[in-house]
């Protein structure tokens, strides 16, 4: 029996604000996305995951929905979306789209009619506000003009949704309804473990993401999910669904993808994780014996690029590293998650100025956290013009970019054989080959000091996190590695794909 699609699956993360602008007005939109199809085809992946297009007052780039059945006029229309996704089914790419349950934008219909006092317990309102405090800097409860409080775990503009109202429930699965009619071929759920609060809302003495706490990952929400599962599995075609769960404790996202509930759940401590083989290898170990079928990802819109995250103060040592650490990953088990911009090699763009930013982040802690901004600079596509391509000629993107990016582009990089966008392009054709003999299982080999070593069948990977030299495993010969390998040797911060049988 073939496995489902989604199960090694590659999915390219699509921050659609920042992809690619069709209309000239400086912002990525829908129609962007639908002309830039083939050069995700030609990168190699096999589903893209669109970030909330839906009408927006954007006070968090559009994870504040005032309307979840609709597309908001800067990224487009409904047309525009189902346009592009039946250009990419004819291309073979599966479409993600991102659903947001935990809250709504202050601007939707419900929280507008909540502040008039009718059908108030959609949301969560008290009396008084207790002492959690919202994930974006500052308290997480703002006051109403009736002197009311209202819970927002993250922006006051992003009210959180009582999901002990069976209203929402409902709510909910029509929305998803919505959206798989219109043929998308799963979601990506955001805050997948927060939607239920503890009864009485107590105060915390510690508000980090937990396994179960009175904010986050309360069990009640795993109702939704069976649910959820139950309306996906009703459709044709193999939809599905992926959690974001932060958790302290790597076998509670094993709770999340029972065979009822989500395919799968992000695994954020692949993420988190230092340029370490001890690290790497706890990871690996935890994931792989506690959920059926693993996810991994090395950077997205919420995170600081892994290239600057590797890479200390050393730029070549950080693009290095992240080559390096997209072999390992693609030699992983598993479905592998992308984020655009990473096959050109992209760093966070650390001096963004703070007249530019806009991430929430940065303005409710008065610039002292630095948000979420750098990761999400529009990309660049060409070596000219005021934006690189992302925009026609002469429009400025929405947040400016580095004078760097004019040779990380696209378009110089393609068919360069020493870029990295050829780099990714030789790692997934090699990758979808080779996903066609490998076993699932991964077996450890014996591995030099500051190096890990792993097969799967006739593949083995060798990765050298270290500072020295070290000699390669045997082997026939040599797949493809992220930098010079030679005469059997393995430099630092370089990994090698090699043939053993």
């Amino acid at each position: 029996m073939d496995s489902p699609w989604w199960r090694d699956a590659v999915v390219y993360e699509i921050y659609v604000r920042s992809f690619a602008d069709a209309s000239g007005d400086g912002v990525g939109d829908l129609p962007g996305v639908r002309e830039r199809l083939p050069y995700l085809r030609s990168l190699g992946v096999d589903a893209v995951w669109l970030t909330p297009f839906y009408p927006s007052p954007m006070a968090d780039g559009g994870y504040d929905v005032a309307d979840y059945r609709g597309v908001d006029p800067l990224f487009g229309t409904l047309a525009d979306f189902e346009a592009l996704v039946h250009d990419a089914h004819e291309l073979g790419l599966k479409v993600l789209v991102d659903v947001v349950p935990n809250h709504s934008s202050s601007e939707h219909p419900w929280f507008r009619d909540a502040l008039r006092g009718v059908g108030r317990d959609r949301y969560l309102f008290r009396d008084r506000p207790n002492n959690w405090q919202s994930t974006f800097s500052g308290p997480a409860w703002t006051q109403s003009a009736d002197g009311q409080w209202y819970l927002h775990l993250f922006a006051p503009e992003q009210p959180d949704f009582n999901w002990r109202n069976p209203e929402v429930h409902a709510e909910f699965l029509d929305i998803l309804r919505f959206w798989l009619d219109r043929g998308v071929d799963g979601f990506r759920i955001d805050v997948a473990m927060g939607l239920y609060k503890a009864e009485g809302l107590p105060d915390v003495e510690d508000q980090a993401f937990a396994s179960v706490s009175p904010i986050w990952g309360r069990p009640e929400v795993h109702a939704v999910y069976r649910d959820w599962r139950a309306l996906l599995d009703s459709y044709p075609g193999e939809r599905m669904a992926v959690g974001e769960v932060w958790t302290d404790d790597p076998a509670d996202l094993a709770l999340y993808v029972r065979p009822d509930e989500l395919h799968q759940s992000f695994n954020f401590s692949w993420l988190q994780a230092p340029w370490s083989p001890a690290a790497f290898r706890k990871v690996i170990d935890d994931t792989l014996k506690t959920v059926p079928f693993a996810t991994w990802v090395l950077s997205n819109h919420d995170v600081v690029r892994h290239r600057t995250r590797y890479g200390t103060d050393d730029p070549g040592t950080g693009l290095a590293r992240a080559r390096a650490g997209l072999l390992m990953m693609l030699a992983l088990p598993g479905s592998v998650y992308l984020y655009q911009g990473e096959e050109l090699g992209l760093p966070e763009v650390t001096d963004l100025p703070p007249e530019s930013r806009q991430d929430p982040v940065f303005k409710r802690s008065k610039g002292e956290l630095p948000g979420r901004d750098g990761c999400r600079v529009p990309l660049p596509w060409t070596p000219d013009g005021a934006s690189y391509g992302f925009s026609a000629d002469g429009v400025a993107p929405w947040l400016p970019q580095p004078d760097e990016f004019r040779t990380l582009n696209a378009r110089s990089q393609a068919d360069d054989p020493g870029s990295t966008l050829e780099f990714y392009r030789r790692a997934l054709a090699c990758r979808r080959e080779l996903a066609r003999s490998v076993p699932y299982a991964l077996e450890w080999l014996e591995s030099p000091q500051g190096a890990l070593f792993f097969s799967r069948g006739s593949l083995t990977c060798a990765v050298n996190c270290g500072s020295d030299p070290v000699l390669l495993p045997p082997h026939e010969s040599v797949l493809l590695s992220s930098g010079p390998v030679e005469d059997g040797v393995l430099p630092p911060d370089t990994a090698a794909w090699l043939r053993t049988s």
